[in-house]
């Protein structure tokens, strides 16, 4: 069952979004060699409390802890802990909050210290799909089309998206119905209407598109154990436009007075 969110709706989904974005900003400002993940999960658990949202990840389906922390080889899903980030290392970071009865959802992925150029490019890409992705998140185009766009993007880098994982509906619910996954085909799947609320969000390999679970039954890796790159965005479908609820807005002001 697909839930078409009112304009009152859309505008609490983009308190929790703006939410996750100010959290991830947080984090952004001590990303750097020496630093841990668990480190990383201690801030933003506090600052979403601090205003007044509760870490959606935590406890979900038995998650335990408010960030998902991929380091390097990792996709998705990855528990922070105590092993120190390396310089050279990238890091999606992904972040949930509950606010008003109404869920956000994004994620970013970024450098720690300076990065291979290969790797660099990797990011680039990824990020640039997202948005490829959104340009198609209007009324009357269908879910293949998302994917369709996020998967020439990237598969004509020579790059790989990972099927198994997919973006997904955000409202009341963290996990809500479409799937949306990052490859497809134009024209098909579920017709996209106004009122929908997506995540969209590409999670492409530097390498093939294998995956598998770790032990821990949470944290995905690539089989062939070279670096994947994460971004996602919460979006409202509309009549002509496509209207982004999540933001990198304050991530990319720390990142830049960083650089």
């Amino acid at each position: 069952m697909i839930y078409l969110k009112s304009d009152e709706e859309i505008e609490l989904i983009r308190q929790s979004n703006l939410l996750v974005a100010r959290t991830l900003a947080e984090v952004a400002r001590v990303i750097r060699p020496g630093v841990t993940t668990l480190e990383l999960d201690k801030i933003a658990e506090t600052f979403i409390r601090d205003n007044g949202g509760e870490p959606a990840f935590l406890n979900y389906n038995g998650f335990p802890n408010s960030l998902c922390t991929s380091v390097n080889d990792q996709v998705v899903h990855g528990i922070p802990n105590n092993k120190p980030l390396k310089e050279g290392d990238i890091i999606s970071v992904d972040c949930g909050v509950k606010l008003n009865g109404f869920y956000g959802d994004s994620a970013y992925t970024f450098e720690v210290g300076e990065v291979l150029p290969e790797i660099k490019a990797l990011l680039q890409a990824t990020k640039e799909s997202l948005f490829k992705g959104i340009e198609k998140a209007v009324e009357g185009n269908r879910i293949g089309d998302i994917g369709y766009a996020v998967q020439e993007y990237c598969e004509s880098r020579g790059y790989s998206v990972v099927r198994e994982m997919v973006g997904h509906g955000v409202g009341r619910n963290l996990h809500e119905e479409p799937e949306v996954p990052n490859y497809g085909r134009r024209g098909n799947g579920i017709k996209l209407r106004k009122g929908m609320v997506i995540a969209i969000e590409p999670m492409i390999n530097l390498g093939k598109r294998q995956i598998y679970m770790e032990d821990d039954q949470w944290t995905i890796r690539t089989a062939d154990h070279k670096v994947s790159a994460h971004f996602e965005h919460t979006v409202a479908v509309g009549k002509n436009t496509c209207d982004v609820l999540s933001s990198f807005k304050f991530v990319e002001e720390v990142l830049t007075l960083q650089s």
